[in-house]
């Protein structure tokens, strides 16, 4: 019995080994132009940048990559909405001082 589980012990350690290698190993060049073709499909992007960014069986690359995208996203996003507004304000009080004096 114990020869059975250190056989069953040393298949999941070969088989936890060769996802850990897969998690790790260099990504070709091929999948990067993949990945790129599928980020540039809206709405689809932002879907797969969660799956990639926070799924269990993804490249350590490319999780990493698309953890550094989605913080990007959001400081590019807070960013538009707080310009939005001081140039909405800019623009409101130039429309003003320009109906006051005609």
């Amino acid at each position: 019995m114990s020869e059975q589980s250190t056989q069953e012990g040393s298949t999941t350690g070969i088989t936890m080994q060769k996802q850990v290698d897969e998690r790790e190993k260099v990504v070709s060049v091929p999948s990067w132009l993949l990945y790129l073709i599928i980020l540039s499909i809206p709405l689809v992007n932002i879907i797969m940048l969660f799956v990639w960014a926070f799924g269990s069986g993804v490249n350590k690359n490319k999780s990493n990559l698309a953890k550094a995208s989605l913080i990007l996203a959001i400081l590019y996003t807070i960013l538009f909405i707080v310009l939005s507004f001081m140039i909405g304000s800019v623009v409101s009080s130039l429309l003003e001082e320009f109906f006051i004096f005609n």
